[in-house]
C-alpha cells in the first residue's frame, strides 16, 4: 500500500472520535492550533505533515484511556529506542520534548560547574541554568559561522562541568564535521560531559554518521537528545529522549518536575517510532522545500550557509525588515539573532507556503 494511500485511511480511522467532538464543539474563529488559514508559516522549524497517521490513529485509540496514568508506556518507549540504538533501556530517559531534557541537564551540570557553549546556538533550554546562577561560557563561531571546536576546547577548564553543542546548529543548519567532533569529544577531559541537542539528525544527510551515540556506546561521558518534534511531525505533542551513561540518565530522571508525558503524546510516539514510511515521506518534503527556498535565495543573490536542517540562515540587508515585509504578504519567518541582525532563518514548510516566499524574496530585497 503506497504512503498517500495509508495517510488517507488513517486519517479516516480518526474521524469518528474527531467528528464526534465537533458536534458538541462551537467552531473557532482562528485555530487553536498552528498558523491561521492563509498565512504560509516558515517560522518554527516544524513539520506541517504530521503526526503519521499511525500516530493519529494511536492519539484517537489512547484518548478513552485518559483517565490513567502512562507511566508504562514511558518504559515501553525507552525499550523501543534502546534496541534501536543498540544500548540498555536505562540508558534513556523521556521527556516533554527533547527541550525539558535539556533544561534539567542544564540545571544538574550548571550547578556543578560552568557550561561552555558557541556564541550562537539553541540556548533556551539552558537559560533556565543561567537565570539560577550556572555560569556559561558562550565561545564566539568561527569565521564561516560553524561551531569553533578548537576555540571550545580553549575554553574548558577545571571548572568546567559540560560541553553544550547543537548539532546541526540551529539556527545556521550547519552540521559539524562528524570525524572533528568525534576527535574534540576523546581529547576532552573524562570529568566533562558533553552534550548534544541531535534534534535534526534523521534530516541529515548520513544520519548514522552524524551522531555520536556510539561514543555513548564506547563508554564516553556524553548525552544525546533527541526529539519527535521534527521529522515525526509532533512538535505539539512533547516527547523526546535522552541517551547516555545509565549514571546520566538517572541524574536527568531526578529532575523531572511532572509525572511524565501525556498519554496521547506517548501513544503517538510508540506508534510511529518504526514508522519508516513517513520518515521517508517527511524528509522528502523538507529535502524538496530546501531545494526551493535555495533557487530563490540563490536567485536573489543572497548569501546562504550550507544546512542539513529544516531550515536555512540567509544574509539579508536586514533581518528583521525582512521579517516585518513578509508579514505583510502573510509570510511568517523569523526575525534577528540578537546582534546577528543580518542574519535571517527561513523553515522549511508546507511546499504552496515554500513557493511563496521564493516568489516574494527577491521583490522584497530589491525594494
Amino acid at each position: 500500500m503506497d504512503f498517500s494511500r495509508r495517510m488517507v485511511i488513517g486519517a479516516a480511522a480518526a474521524a469518528p472520535a474527531v467528528a464526534a467532538l465537533a458536534k458538541e464543539s462551537p467552531p473557532a474563529a482562528e485555530p487553536v492550533f498552528g498558523p491561521a488559514p492563509a498565512e504560509a508559516h516558515l517560522l518554527f522549524n516544524e513539520n506541517p505533515y504530521g503526526p503519521a497517521p499511525s500516530a493519529i490513529r494511536a492519539m484517537a485509540q489512547a484518548a478513552s484511556a485518559g483517565c490513567y496514568y502512562p507511566d508504562a508506556a514511558h518504559e515501553r518507549l525507552a525499550a523501543m529506542i534502546a534496541e534501536r540504538f543498540r544500548v540498555k533501556p536505562e540508558q534513556v530517559a523521556i521527556g516533554n520534548g527533547s527541550f525539558e531534557l535539556l533544561s534539567r541537564i542544564g540545571l544538574d551540570w550548571g550547578a556543578k560547574g560552568a557550561i561552555v557553549c558557541p556564541e550562537l546556538m539553541f540556548d533556551e533550554p539552558i537559560r533556565q541554568a543561567e537565570g539560577r546562577g550556572a555560569k556559561l561560557v558562550r565561545v564566539p563561531l568561527a569565521a564561516d559561522m560553524g561551531v569553533d571546536l578548537t576555540a571550545i576546547a580553549v575554553a574548558v577548564n577545571p571548572d568546567t562541568s559540560m560541553v553544550y553543542l547543537c548539532n546541526p546548529n540551529n539556527p545556521t543548519g550547519m552540521l559539524i564535521e562528524p570525524a572533528a567532533l568525534r576527535a574534540f569529544i576523546r581529547a576532552l577531559p573524562p570529568q566533562v560531559t558533553v552534550l548534544i541537542d541531535e534534534a535534526y539528525n534523521e534530516l541529515t544527510n548520513a544520519p548514522e554518521q552524524a551522531s555520536v551515540i556510539d561514543l555513548v556506546r564506547e563508554g564516553r561521558n556524553v548525552i544525546v537528545t533527541r526529539t519527535f518534534s521534527k521529522i515525526y511531525g509532533m512538535a505539539g505533542l512533547r516527547v523526546g529522549y535522552s541517551i547516555s551513561s545509565a549514571e546520566n540518565a538517572e541524574r536527568i530522571r531526578r529532575r523531572a518536575t511532572t509525572i511524565g508525558c501525556a498519554a496521547p503524546g506517548l501513544a503517538a510516539a510508540l506508534a510511529c517510532y518504526q514508522d519508516t514510511g513517513f520518515m521517508r515521506f517527511s524528509k522528502e518534503k523538507v529535502l524538496e522545500a530546501r531545494g526551493i527556498l535555495l533557487d530563490a535565495i540563490k536567485g536573489a543573490g543572497l548569501r546562504v550557509l550550507p544546512s542539513q536542517a529544516n531550515f536555512l540562515f540567509v544574509e539579508v540587508p536586514d533581518a528583521n525588515a525582512l521579517r516585518d515585509a513578509m508579514a505583510k504578504r502573510g509570510i511568517a519567518i523569523r526575525g534577528a539573532y540578537g546582534k546577528w541582525t543580518r542574519w535571517s532563518r527561513v523553515s522549511t514548510g508546507k511546499i504552496e507556503h515554500v513557493r511563496r516566499y521564493a516568489e516574494a524574496l527577491p521583490q522584497l530585497v530589491r525594494a
